[in-house]
């Protein structure tokens, strides 16, 4: 027993046994409006453009945050690493200076009263980061550890 296929114009169900062309989600006639798939490619363009201006404004910010820390660090490398014979207290301003042989050390005693190359002022933070007070543009405070 051979089964008589239909012709391609008629929607018939195999499995059901029925004719289902008006329960499909799609036209199934000829004379059935042309399905067409909507051009989407200007939206998806605005969205790229988007979110990667946003990706960009982040990663900038993301730089501009971990370039502040590094100078931190630097700055924290430079103070930790100076000569100092005391303790240093959290909340305190303390000088950091050149000596003869331009080697960093760190004094409570103010620029005004002193007379070595002064390099900064910093305070001790509560979470013991030296944290630079004056905003003079002193290009010999950081230096190259080669």
């Amino acid at each position: 027993m051979t089964k008589k296929k239909k012709p391609d114009l008629v929607v018939f169900n195999e499995d059901t046994q029925q004719y289902d062309a008006a329960f499909k989600p799609y036209a199934t006639g000829v004379g059935a409006p042309q399905i067409t798939m909507p051009n989407n490619g200007t939206w998806k363009n605005s969205q790229v453009y988007k979110a990667n201006k946003h990706l960009k404004t982040k990663y900038q910010a993301l730089k501009a945050e971990y370039e502040q820390l590094m100078v931190v660090l630097e700055y924290n490398e430079l103070v930790t690493n100076a000569k100092f014979s005391f303790e240093p207290q959290v909340g305190e301003v303390y000088h950091l200076y050149n000596n003869k042989k331009q080697e960093p050390f760190l004094s409570i005693i103010e620029p005004q009263n002193c007379s070595f190359e002064h390099l900064g002022s910093f305070r001790l933070t509560s979470d013991y980061l030296w944290d630079k007070l004056d905003n003079s543009s002193n290009s010999s405070l950081l230096v190259d550890k080669k």
